[in-house]
């Protein structure tokens, strides 16, 4: 039997089915806690923000009238709760080190190659946090989560031009940032 699509999910949540909401939090919160994570630098954080965009999800669920994705939804939802603690709080001190990252198969990995990618993290890291926020969350929802610059546009809630300006000024910062590492 064929999984229940996000779109009918919804329509089921907003009539007040939890288990239906329960299947979009199980189907949606590892990428929306990827992303989180990206965005804040810190997995604590992370998970606040996303436990507080499903509430807050859960709550408008009835207002979802489908013009877009649930996951755009979702994503546009935690993105701004991310922005909104960025440019609430002190910059960035922990790192992205903090992301699981898989592991590398045996014949890979090496004390050198870790400790190289330990340091191109950290180094990533510092750069990252001299973006905007608005240019971060541009940046990482294009070149981390894959997404098209019009859904980006439709997360964050601004033009398509604009994704793109800050999609290049991030990527220009970043180059510029990394260089040391070309």
């Amino acid at each position: 039997m064929p999984e229940p699509s996000d779109a009918l999910l919804a329509v089921r949540a907003g009539e007040g089915d939890e288990g239906a909401f329960e299947v979009l939090v199980r189907r949606h919160s590892a990428q929306l806690l990827r992303l989180a994570t990206r965005l804040l630098g810190s997995r604590t954080d992370a998970e606040d923000a996303v436990q507080d965009a499903f509430v807050s999800a859960w709550r408008r669920i009835p207002e979802f009238r489908g013009d877009a994705a649930f996951a755009t939804w979702m994503y546009r939802i935690v993105t701004n709760r991310c922005l909104n603690l960025l440019r609430t709080r002190k910059p960035l001190t922990q790192d992205l080190g903090s992301v699981p990252e898989p592991t590398a198969p045996e014949h890979a990995s090496s004390p050198v190659r870790a400790a190289e990618s330990t340091a191109a993290v950290e180094a990533l890291t510092r750069a990252m946090d001299g973006l905007t926020p608005e240019q971060r969350a541009c940046w990482v929802l294009r070149e981390l989560h894959g997404l098209p610059y019009e859904e980006i546009a439709d997360v964050v809630g601004i033009s398509h031009q604009a994704v793109r300006g800050r999609v290049f000024r991030a990527r220009r910062y970043l180059t510029e940032a990394m260089g040391a590492w070309r």
